[in-house]
């Protein structure tokens, strides 16, 4: 079966880049670190390419697009990693579990290469409160299916500290959350290209129709304009910091 990027991950990397901003929280887990594995690292953003590091990626598409200061990559699968015990002291991955087959094989995989630490961007699927799931209501029902909650990767992990990662209006970053303030951009196919849910979800046109529809009679400014006074938002995005040792 080829991995879900082989699909739909032609023009990655033109919409989907390290925003420094959580870049920073990021690196600053892993300052101590003198090897990292970057798992599901797709295209290589957030890669810390100052330390030592290899990326494993399923996808053929995704590497290709890999710039050339980014880690070596293995193509290989999170849930069947190729390295022995204890290879690495830092183990991370952003953005990475709804991808995966079997989410607690692939976290006791983390577990058992990581020395010392696994940092973990994800989203709280109990989160509730963007205003884009207004349009597409099964977003949810697909992340609290795809998405592990906290208490379940913590239940693997063991003991993890958890840090809210707030999304700024300007991300560089073209996930789900990215335009919170720009709701113009979701009605883009490119923008949408980049964002997996777009794939993985029935009747988005339908409900990108909704949207332009709203924009353009003023509804969605009467509805979410406020939001357009905070240059961050909360929406459920953190990071998972388990100390091994």
């Amino acid at each position: 079966m080829p991995a879900r990027y082989d699909l739909i991950g032609q023009q990655y990397s033109t919409g989907r880049k390290s925003d420094p901003r959580i870049e920073a929280l990021i690196h600053a887990q892993l300052k101590q670190a003198t090897s990292v594995l970057n798992v599901g690292a797709g295209t290589g953003s957030y890669e810390p390419v100052s330390l030592s590091g290899v990326s494993v990626e399923p996808s053929t598409i995704m590497i290709r697009q890999r710039a050339s200061d980014r880690f070596p990559v293995v193509q290989g699968q999170a849930e069947y990693l190729p390295f022995p015990n204890q290879s690495f002291d830092v183990v991370m991955g952003v953005m990475t579990m709804h991808h995966w087959s079997d989410v607690t094989q692939g976290l006791r995989e983390l577990k058992r290469v990581a020395r010392s630490t696994v940092v973990l961007m994800t989203h709280d699927p109990s989160h509730d409160g963007f205003w884009l799931d207004q349009y597409l209501p099964d977003r949810r029902l697909l992340d609290q299916h795809e998405m592990p909650s906290i208490q379940s990767i913590t239940k693997i992990l063991g003991t993890s500290e958890v840090l809210p990662v707030p999304i700024p209006f300007d991300c560089h970053d073209g996930f789900y959350g990215a335009y919170w303030r720009r709701p113009q951009a979701y009605l883009d196919p490119n923008v949408r290209r980049n964002i997996s849910l777009f794939a993985r979800l029935r009747d988005t046109e339908g409900a990108m129709s909704r949207l332009s529809n709203d924009l353009s009679t003023g509804l969605w400014h009467q509805q979410f304009g406020h939001l357009e006074k905070f240059t961050f938002l909360d929406l459920g995005y953190c990071l998972l910091i388990c100390r091994l040792a």
